[in-house]
C-alpha cells in the first residue's frame, strides 16, 4: 500500500457519510444524488485503481485497511454493488469506523451457488463473470461499456440511464486493469454470509425488484432482525440512485436522519 493514494472528494456539512461505488465505474456515478445529501459531510471515494485513485495490491482486506486509514470513525457507509461488499467487510473488520451501513443492490455473496442445499443461493452465473474476466485483456473500454449496460437493465428508463452512467464515468480515467480483475475476483469469491451476524449496526438494505445481478430472492434468504431495514424499489434495477434518484433519496433520508439523531 506504500505510495498509494486514495482519491476522496469531501462535500457538505454534517455527520460523515462515505459513498463507495461499484465495479467498472468511479465516484462520479453518484452525481444524481449529490445535491440531495448536502446536510451531511459526504466523502465520495474512488475505490483503489478506479477514477483518480492509485491501485492497491492484495485483496478486499487491503482495500478496507486503506479506507479505514483515510476516513473518519463513526461514519455512515453507503456501498453500491461491489462497494456494498467492501462496506460490509469494513463494518465487520472495523466496527468503530461505522455508525450505520447502507447497501444498495448488493449481496454478501454475489456468485450464484446452484448446488447449495437445501436451497440454491441466487446470484450472478459463473460464466458471466468469467466472460468479463476474459474480455478484460482484449478490449477494456468495451468490457466496461457492456457491464454498464447491465447496470440499468430492466428499469423503465434503461437507455437514458446507460447514457447518464457512461457520461459520468468517462469524465474520469478508465479503471486500472489490475483493479478491475481484483474487483471481479471479489465478486466471484467472497462470501460474507456467515459473518453478517457480527454486524451490530443499524443496516439499511436497498434492493431493485428488476435487478438482474442481485435477484430479489436474495433478500428472502437473508436473516432480518431489529437492526436491519429492507426496502425494495419496485421499478428499479441495479442502479436505483440513477434510475429513480428522487425515490431513492426519499427512502434513505428518513433512515439517515434517525441514525444521526
Amino acid at each position: 500500500m506504500s505510495g498509494s493514494t486514495l482519491h476522496i472528494e469531501t462535500i457538505g456539512q454534517g455527520h460523515d457519510v462515505v459513498l463507495l461505488h461499484g465495479w467498472g465505474v468511479n465516484s462520479a456515478v453518484f452525481e444524481p444524488i449529490k445535491h440531495a445529501l448536502n446536510d451531511y459531510t459526504v466523502h465520495y471515494v474512488d475505490l483503489p485503481g478506479f477514477g483518480h485513485s492509485d491501485p492497491i495490491e492484495g485483496d478486499i482486506h487491503d482495500w478496507v485497511n486503506a479506507l479505514a486509514q483515510r476516513l473518519p470513525d463513526n461514519a455512515i457507509w453507503l456501498g453500491w454493488s461491489l462497494g456494498g461488499l467492501v462496506a460490509t467487510q469494513l463494518a465487520i473488520n472495523f466496527p468503530q469506523k461505522a455508525k450505520g451501513l447502507i447497501t444498495v443492490a448488493s449481496s454478501p455473496c454475489f456468485m450464484a451457488q446452484p448446488n447449495e442445499q437445501p436451497q440454491p443461493w441466487p446470484g450472478i452465473a459463473p460464466q458471466v463473470l468469467s466472460q468479463f474476466s476474459e474480455q478484460l485483456n482484449n478490449n477494456l473500454p468495451k468490457t466496461i461499456e457492456r457491464f454498464l449496460a447491465i447496470q440499468a437493465m430492466g428499469s423503465e428508463s434503461a437507455k437514458s440511464d446507460i447514457q447518464v452512467i457512461k457520461s459520468l464515468v468517462l469524465a474520469k480515467p478508465l479503471p486500472e486493469q489490475q483493479s478491475l480483475q481484483q474487483g471481479l475476483d471479489m465478486l466471484a469469491n467472497i462470501d460474507l454470509r456467515h459473518q453478517l451476524a457480527e454486524i451490530e449496526l443499524p443496516w439499511l438494505r436497498i434492493w431493485g425488484r428488476l435487478d438482474g445481478l442481485v435477484p430479489k430472492r436474495t433478500l428472502k434468504m437473508l436473516n432480518a432482525d431489529q437492526k436491519t431495514t429492507d426496502i425494495i424499489l419496485q421499478k428499479a434495477s441495479h442502479a436505483p440512485f440513477i434510475s429513480h434518484s428522487s425515490l431513492f433519496i426519499e427512502q434513505i433520508k428518513p433512515w439517515l436522519n434517525k441514525i444521526v439523531g
